[in-house]
């Protein structure tokens, strides 16, 4: 074997050599993906949503129309793109939660744990600013209610299974998940109503609506599921 045919084979001398070409097109591919969210909302903040094309998002990060599409199937995916990252920090935090914790107290603390880990990071206000962006627009709400509703329904299987239930017989998990997710909406609202627009203050309220919206809520169920 020669030394270009052991190269290319990913061999020299017996040994493997480090092939990171995947590692460095899944950055690419990260890198791209993240910076055509960022245009696409300062365009949105700037011109308004319906007023903002694919072409022009397209454009400001130097890529084609093509490969906008490659990543997302419209401009909507573009808006609704942070609150998507949060599901997922939700449901992973969730299922990380040891087994042994209440569904309640596993839900609330994956939440919190979530929100804590958007606030500290440097897109919090640009977070926080596209949720009143898709407050005022129509044509992203039903989006977002969409999205929102999926997120729900993963929260619901993940708690039912937590707690070895049924929910299609039991109502519980879903009624404990929508009350959760409809605190963290009011919450993200007053926090978006607020000009300063704080993480701190976003934290603190949502979780005060938390603790609102679950005060009748206990910690461990009983065994018939028409009640608590």
């Amino acid at each position: 074997m020669t030394y270009v045919s052991a190269c290319r084979n990913g061999r020299m001398g017996g040994m493997n050599v480090p092939n990171d070409q995947g590692g460095l097109r899944a950055r690419k591919k990260q890198r791209t993906r993240a910076a055509l969210i960022d245009a696409g909302l300062d365009l949105f903040l700037a011109h308004g949503y319906e007023a903002t094309s694919v072409d022009q998002i397209a454009a400001a990060v130097d890529v084609s129309a093509r490969t906008f599409f490659r990543y997302f199937a419209s401009k909507e995916d573009i808006a609704l793109a942070k609150g998507t990252e949060f599901d997922e920090l939700v449901l992973d935090a969730l299922a990380s939660r040891p087994a042994a914790d209440p569904p309640l107290e596993a839900l609330r603390a994956a939440m919190l744990d979530a929100l804590r880990e958007s606030a500290a990071d440097s897109g919090v206000q640009r977070f926080l600013v596209t949720q009143h962006l898709i407050n005022k627009t129509p044509a992203l709400l039903a989006g977002n209610l969409r999205r929102a509703a999926g997120a729900e329904a993963r929260l619901t299987a993940e708690i039912a299974k937590r707690q070895g239930l049924d929910p299609a017989e039991d109502m519980r998990p879903r009624v404990l998940v929508a009350a959760v997710c409809g605190a963290l909406r009011i919450g993200l609202e007053a926090t978006c109503a607020d000009p300063s627009r704080e993480p701190a203050r976003m934290v603190e309220l949502v979780e005060q609506a938390i603790d609102l919206a679950t005060a009748g809520i206990p910690q461990r169920w009983g065994e018939d599921p028409h009640r608590w």
